[in-house]
């Protein structure tokens, strides 16, 4: 069994357009799909930390220990997104966020936990994305943070969507006590541990 010394962890600022794993299955797509791989030389055996869809950026988790990943992905551990929204974002539906909503979850229903959720009164300076988001001609766009202590597929999405307000932006921002801080697009940092 490998000792804990020698597991390695990452994290990275996942950029838009980028698939959060390292190969897939589906071999006629693979041509057209950015792989966390071409960012950085991982060891084998890395495997990321939960996901960010391919639309999504922000904090990345990366690690070769299983028992970590699982217990990131875990309800102890809180994510945080900053998320931009179609429309100006109001009390009333942060105040149904907070309180959790019916979503689908792989065709089922699901009743996403309580979590934390407000208004950023002033847009958060992050990286210019690669692709841009709109054009301020089609209305405008308010930002929130949602900070969930669980991860289902595309779930902070489905959220906003559910209140009337549909995500054009969706930054990871925060895992556990670690922030985004600093890290560039695409920039992959090796550290002792995470969380």
């Amino acid at each position: 069994m490998e000792s804990e010394a020698t597991h390695r962890h990452f994290m990275l600022n996942k950029p838009y357009g980028f698939v959060s794993q390292f190969v897939t299955s589906e071999t006629k797509r693979v041509k057209r799909k950015k792989f966390l791989g071409e960012l950085y030389d991982f060891p084998i055996g890395t495997m990321s930390v939960g996901r960010l869809d391919m639309d999504s950026e922000g904090l990345l988790f990366l690690t070769t220990d299983g028992k970590v990943c699982y217990h990131i992905t875990g309800t102890q551990v809180e994510k945080e997104y900053y998320v931009q929204l179609d429309g100006m974002i109001t009390d009333e539906a942060l105040a149904l966020i907070e309180q959790g909503l019916e979503i689908s979850v792989q065709g089922k229903r699901y009743l996403t936990k309580p979590c934390k959720a407000r208004r950023l009164e002033e847009a958060p300076i992050l990286a210019e994305r690669a692709k841009k988001i709109r054009d301020a001609k089609h209305g405008p766009t308010s930002w929130a943070a949602i900070t969930i202590n669980e991860g289902k597929y595309r779930q902070v999405r489905k959220m906003t969507a559910k209140v009337g307000f549909p995500t054009l932006r969706l930054v990871r921002v925060r895992i556990g006590n670690t922030l985004l801080g600093q890290l560039s697009p695409g920039e992959v940092v090796e550290v002792t541990s995470l969380v």
